[in-house]
């Protein structure tokens, strides 16, 4: 069964990268660029899933990997309902509760080492911070209706290319393509970049 699981989360994982590279390199709103969306929203949530549920399975349990689990969970789920920003009134319940949850991850991922090794996992500590710092931002702007509404276009391509680059980030590291910490960082890094890049020309369109 764990077996299965393995070539499952795999297989979603390989989808999720795909389609995700679909979506960001197509013009944005068309139909390929919805459905790849679309593909990469639910293998990347799926993907989440399965390496949390393998975590926790006998002779598996990998606290650090369901911490990652959340942390790419997180950003797929909020990349996604950020397209529910656009109109002017939302319930964010759910949201809340997403950003809270992302919060207490965070200090668990910051904490569990120290308790556990008498150590500060560096990667986990990079990993928190990110999940914990965009919680709070979003918490804040649950609190502005209008900057919410002004603003689901950067939340959402934003949170989307964050998923990304946590399944970038897995391939690499699984695979072994960069040594040491540098397979943990570089896609963060390039994925930045890319960030930057859709959220100013975002800023540019907008009148």
């Amino acid at each position: 069964m764990i077996s299965v699981l393995i070539f499952t989360h795999a297989t979603l994982g390989g989808t999720a990268l795909v389609s995700g590279l679909i979506s960001m390199l197509v013009k944005k709103g068309n139909n390929t660029h919805k459905r790849s969306g679309l593909v990469f929203f639910y293998s990347m949530t799926l993907c989440a899933l399965s390496a949390m549920t393998i975590s926790v399975l006998p002779n598996h349990v990998n606290p650090f990997l369901f911490s990652i689990g959340i942390f790419s969970l997180y950003f797929v789920l909020t990349g996604k309902r950020a397209l529910n920003f656009k109109k002017q009134k939302n319930n964010l319940r759910i949201d809340r509760l997403i950003s809270i949850s992302m919060i207490f991850t965070g200090i668990l991922m910051i904490l569990l080492p120290i308790i556990t090794m008498r150590s500060i996992n560096i990667v986990l500590l990079v990993f928190a911070v990110i999940g914990i710092s965009f919680s709070i931002r979003d918490l804040i702007l649950f609190s502005k209706p209008q900057k919410l509404k002004n603003g689901w276009l950067k939340l959402h391509l934003g949170k989307m290319v964050g998923a990304y680059i946590s399944a970038s980030t897995a391939f690499v590291v699984v695979n072994e393509l960069l040594p040491s910490f540098y397979g943990w960082f570089i896609p963060g890094i390039i994925g930045s970049i890319i960030i930057t890049y859709w959220l100013r020309k975002v800023s540019y369109n907008i009148p």
